[in-house]
């Protein structure tokens, strides 16, 4: 009895066994099952191309989640973009500083560029003047004028002696005569402009080589002129004549340099002379850029203009 009860116990251990494995069997069947079922799937769809008969099958599904999946893109969208947004706001915070940077600079160069021009033109006028008077200049900027209420009508130019700068040497734009050096000191020079009614300049008459005296009217206004009385009270000059220097290269006014044109003549019965009226080349009003005739090869802390145009 005990033999054949251990024998039932261990019929019914089997047999508890073989249920559980067919348990684990199945589970196990139905996945190797699945595995080549897709496998034939894949098969079938990848050699089938656009034919694959899955095709109809994939085609109803995009067309039932498709509407659905839009959907809640579109719902999600909003929440998704937020991160892209605050970065998208600094980013155009930061490209609408560097705009703004930009156009401040790109109008701070507009505002001056008619002011570079004009300079640059004077410069280049410089370089013609020097070859057309033979002479090497040094360039100056005028920075300050004599006050009003002065004996003279001055200008401050800046350069001086370590220039190469003396007093009595003749000063030039690109239009025409300026006046003369009166004094300098090492980085400057006070130039008396021929407006002054003290100043006077020996001056031709171009197209009759008459001579005579320029004195100054003391004002800057370049219709009121400067007066212009010939050596020969019986020379009439005309109109529309250019007048320039007759002086000397070793004295205050070279040679040559045009002074201005004439535009009115007067006669005096009672002294029986003539007197014409100089309308001056140099707007005195609006000096800027001037030249200083110098010795060539003088020494000099800055570039200097040759008479051929070269710089030195």
């Amino acid at each position: 009895m005990g033999a054949w009860g251990g024998h039932d116990g261990r019929e019914r251990r089997w047999k508890g066994l073989d249920r559980l494995e067919s348990r684990n069997r199945a589970p196990r069947s139905l996945l190797v099952a699945l595995v080549l079922a897709s496998i034939t799937l894949i098969t079938l769809d990848v050699s089938g191309g656009g034919d694959s008969p899955l095709e109809p099958a994939r085609r109803v599904v995009g067309e039932a989640l498709g509407p659905a999946e839009s959907a809640a893109a579109t719902a999600v969208r909003p929440f998704t973009a937020v991160p892209d947004w605050f970065r998208s706001k600094g980013d155009l915070a930061e490209e609408v500083r560097e705009l703004e940077a930009s156009n401040a600079e790109l109008r701070g160069q507009v505002e001056l560029a008619g002011f570079d021009r004009n300079r640059l033109e004077q410069y280049d006028g410089l370089t013609a003047a020097a070859a057309d008077l033979g002479s090497a200049l040094v360039p100056a900027r005028v920075v300050a004028m004599g006050p009003r209420q002065a004996q003279s009508l001055t200008v401050t130019i800046d350069a001086g002696s370590a220039a190469g700068l003396g007093p009595d040497m003749t000063v030039v734009n690109d239009e025409g005569l300026v006046g003369r050096v009166l004094r300098v000191t090492r980085s400057t020079a006070t130039v008396l402009l021929v407006i002054d009614p003290d100043s006077t300049v020996g001056g031709r008459v171009g197209s009759s080589m008459e001579i005579g005296f320029v004195t100054g009217s003391g004002s800057l206004d370049q219709e009121t002129g400067l007066d212009l009385r010939l050596v020969d009270d019986a020379s009439v000059p005309a109109r529309g004549d250019t007048v320039v220097t007759w002086g000397s290269t070793t004295g205050p006014y070279a040679p040559g340099v045009p002074i201005g044109t004439i535009t009115d003549v007067y006669s005096s019965l009672r002294e029986a002379s003539q007197r014409a009226v100089v309308k001056p080349f140099v707007d005195f009003s609006a000096l800027d850029v001037v030249g200083v005739m110098v010795p060539s090869g003088s020494g000099s802390d800055r570039a200097v203009i040759e008479a051929d145009g070269s710089l030195r």
